[in-house]
C-alpha cells in the first residue's frame, strides 16, 4: 500500500471500497433491517386484531401462550403479537385497535419460548393493557 507524499487519494479510495466488506456497515447503509421489519423501523405501530390464537411453548417448557393476530394499519402486513400478563387476552376482542411494540429479544428477535413472535400488545383502544388487567380502568365500548 502506498504511503508516500501523494498517496492520500489512493488511501481514501481503498478505505471506501473496504468498508463494504463489513457486514454491519453494509446492512446499515442499505437499510436492510428497516426494509425487512413490518414496523418499518418504528418503535411502535397501530393495528387491528384479526383473531385470537394460542401458541405452544418450545421445549423444555410446556403451556399455551396467548397471542393475537394483528394487521398493521400503516402497511397492511400481518404479525403475531403476544399478550403479556395473566388474563390479558380476556380484555382483547376481535376488531379492537391495539398498539404493538418489540418484545425485547436479542437483536429485535423472538423472546424466550415463543417461536416466531417478536411483538407484544401494549394498548387496547387507547387504554393501557396493564391498567385493564389490574382493574384500574374499564374497557371503552366503540
Amino acid at each position: 500500500m502506498a504511503n508516500g507524499l501523494y498517496s492520500a487519494r489512493n488511501i481514501i479510495r481503498k478505505e471506501k471500497e473496504n468498508k463494504w466488506h463489513d457486514p454491519y456497515y453494509k446492512r446499515r447503509v442499505l437499510r436492510l433491517k428497516e426494509k425487512a421489519d413490518p414496523l418499518e423501523g418504528a418503535p411502535q405501530a397501530k393495528g387491528i386484531v384479526l383473531e385470537k390464537r394460542m401458541i405452544e411453548a418450545k421445549q423444555p417448557y410446556s403451556g399455551m401462550r396467548k397471542c393475537v393476530r394483528v394487521q398493521l394499519i400503516k402497511n397492511g402486513k400481518q404479525i403475531t403479537a403476544y399478550c403479556p400478563m395473566d388474563g390479558a387476552i380476556n380484555h382483547i376482542q376481535e376488531h379492537d385497535e391495539v398498539i404493538v411494540e418489540g418484545i425485547g429479544g436479542p437483536k429485535g428477535r423472538k423472546f424466550g419460548d415463543l417461536s416466531g413472535v417478536r411483538w407484544k400488545v401494549v394498548m387496547v383502544n387507547g387504554i393501557s393493557l396493564k391498567e385493564l388487567v389490574r382493574g384500574r380502568k374499564k374497557r371503552t365500548t366503540r
